[in-house]
């Protein structure tokens, strides 16, 4: 990925933040068939491996699994706030007029290889895993086993799990911070008028770790 310096993030715990906050990831594998891509939520597991793992799972009728290359590197794409940004929010569109519209976004790339499985016990614990984290904040979350087990058990048999063992991670935060000092009051302003509050706040951050 081209990464310019000031958009650059390495600190692994705010890259593994933006991978959980994001949820789904878009999987992309050379295979015998060439490029392919699967689209599919992925949980992060730090304690497993130096660099940690992602599992999640695919329908055993999406051949992704079925046509991997073996050996060969597999990249899961992770996307946080984004959106277009106007020159009109722009002191300088004022002051000059040499200003042209641009894109604010965050991208995690995360390499790896992966690892295919259909063991039951395996993918229980995945899908109960991926459950509990993303029905956490919810007043009374939803459990696997509230659903009839003989009904899980048929759920499972319809998918194969998937491990993307991670051998490194590349992160991008495009978030204005190239602008001048005095251009961005107009971005905060601007965003926040038109009802991106979560952009907003993500290039307050940016902005914030930038200096």
């Amino acid at each position: 990925m081209y990464i310019p310096a000031q958009f650059k993030e390495e600190r692994i715990d705010v890259l593994h933040d933006a991978i959980r906050s994001a949820g789904l990831a878009t999987i992309v594998s050379m295979t015998n068939d060439g490029l392919f891509a699967s689209h599919a939520p992925m949980l992060l597991q730090t304690d497993a491996s130096p660099h940690g793992v992602l599992v999640g799972h695919l329908a055993k009728a999406n051949p992704h699994g079925r046509i991997l290359q073996s050996g060969v590197e597999t990249l899961a794409i992770f996307h946080g706030p984004n959106g277009y940004i106007t020159p009109s929010y722009y002191a300088a569109k004022k002051d000059h007029g040499k200003v042209v519209p641009t894109w604010n976004y965050s991208a995690i790339h995360v390499y790896g290889r992966l690892e295919v499985f259909d063991d039951a016990d395996r993918l229980i614990d995945v899908v109960t895993a991926l459950t509990e984290h993303h029905e956490a904040p919810r007043a009374a979350p939803w459990a696997v086993s509230d659903a009839p087990a003989d009904f899980v058990q048929g759920m499972l048999k319809a998918i194969y799990g998937i491990v993307l063992h991670i051998t490194r991670i590349e992160g991008k935060v495009k978030m204005s911070q190239n602008r001048p000092e005095s251009d961005r009051p107009g971005i905060m302003a601007g965003l926040r008028a038109d009802g991106r509050d979560d952009l907003a706040a993500a290039v307050t951050t940016a902005l914030a770790n930038r200096g």
